[in-house]
């Protein structure tokens, strides 16, 4: 099983994400936001194939297809944390937190 938490920004939400993989490399989604458009991609995104979605262009991936269809904003990094943990959850990928600084000058 895979958890993954992400403080979006200058929206103010977060999201608390879990994944865990079955033996055939489908792995159960479950996200918890206060965000409607989050609440709408969990509802979109139960579950993943990931054998197949890792062969799959990014923009056609169930992930992605899902946020498109929920009207995330294109930079929310929800999608992305969603991804990662369903590799992690699936022993595709090694747990590690991701950085994103952003500041102006």
């Amino acid at each position: 099983m895979a958890y993954a938490t992400v403080e979006a920004g200058i929206c103010g939400m977060t999201a608390h994400i879990t994944c865990e993989a079955d033996e055939a490399y489908r792995v159960a989604v479950q996200i918890e936001s206060d965000c409607p458009r989050i609440r709408a991609f969990a509802e979109a995104l139960r579950s993943v194939a990931v054998l197949e979605e890792m062969r799959t262009p990014l923009h056609e991936t169930s992930v992605y297809r899902a946020a498109g269809a929920s009207d995330l904003h294109a930079a929310c990094p929800v999608p992305a944390a969603v991804y990662k943990a369903i590799e992690v959850a699936a022993g595709l990928a090694l747990p590690a937190d991701v950085h994103i600084t952003i500041r102006t000058e």
